[in-house]
């Protein structure tokens, strides 16, 4: 059985549920646990550098640390941190998501490209 024909847990369901239990069990709340969750975004980013760093073998004390498929992991974590912390501005996070796609869509290919 290939990736393909595993059956993908629902994006937006996981998003909430994420969500969830991120609210459910944070020690910080109100402001200050929102301003958190937007910085995590900037810790995952950083975790995708350093993967490409490794990937690439560029740390000399460190070499070829990484592989090309930690890279696309460490890509997929930002995607689901950013998800989540849309969640957290809104819960309409599927609608202003996939308007905002539109919007980019068409800016970039052209009005009726998709």
């Amino acid at each position: 059985m290939s990736d393909h024909d595993t059956p993908s847990p629902d994006l937006w369901t996981s998003v909430d549920a994420l969500w969830t239990w991120l609210e459910t069990d944070q020690p910080v709340s109100g402001r200050e646990g929102l301003l958190l969750r937007m910085l995590k975004l900037s810790e995952e980013v950083g975790e995708v550098s350093e993967a490409v760093i490794g990937a690439l073998g560029q740390n000399p004390r460190k070499g070829v640390s990484h592989t090309w498929e930690d890279v696309q992991g460490e890509l997929c974590d930002v995607v689901i941190t950013a998800l989540v912390a849309l969640r957290t501005l809104t819960p309409d996070t599927r609608g202003v998501f996939h308007r905002h796609l539109g919007r980019v869509a068409e800016r970039s290919l052209g009005p009726g490209a998709l």
